[in-house]
C-alpha cells in the first residue's frame, strides 16, 4: 500500500522532505552549480539570467533576490545547497543560522558557545 506521509509540524522549522526536494530541485542544482568558481562568477554577472537558465519559480527567484535563508528554505531550498548560495556573499553558515534563529551573528556564536558548555549537551562529551 503506498501512502503519503503526514508532514512533520516541526514549530519553526520548514523540515525537507520528499515534497519540499521536489519543489526545491531547480533551486538546489542551481545552488549545487556554485561548486564551479565560473557558474559563481556567472550568476554574479547576471543573476537573472542565470536563475532563468536554471529554471527558478517566481516564489524561489524572489527568495533568492532576497538573500533571506528562511524564504529560502520556504522555497524548496536545502541548507547544504544554499551555504553554496551564501558563499558567493561572503556568508558562512553562523550567518546562516543567525538568520534562520533570528538574532545577530555575535548572539547566534554566543548561543552556540554557551551550548558547547552545557555538561549534558552531546557535544560538549
Amino acid at each position: 500500500m503506498n501512502r503519503t506521509p503526514e508532514p512533520h509540524n516541526i514549530p519553526g522549522t520548514t523540515p525537507f522532505d520528499g515534497a519540499l526536494a521536489q519543489k526545491g530541485y531547480a533551486l538546489n542544482k542551481m545552488c549545487f552549480s556554485f561548486n564551479d568558481q565560473a557558474k559563481r562568477e556567472a550568476f554574479v554577472a547576471d543573476p537573472e539570467g542565470y536563475m532563468a537558465q536554471h529554471g527558478l519559480n517566481p516564489q524561489q527567484a524572489d527568495a533568492v533576490r532576497s538573500k533571506q535563508v528562511l524564504a529560502l528554505l520556504q522555497a524548496g531550498g536545502n541548507a547544504y545547497y544554499l551555504a553554496k548560495f551564501a558563499g558567493i556573499f561572503g556568508l558562512n553558515m553562523q550567518d546562516i543560522g543567525a538568520q534562520q534563529t533570528g538574532v545577530s551573528k555575535p548572539e547566534f556564536m554566543a548561543k552556540l558557545a554557551a551550548a558547547n558548555q552545557q555538561p549534558d549537551w552531546p557535544a560538549a562529551r
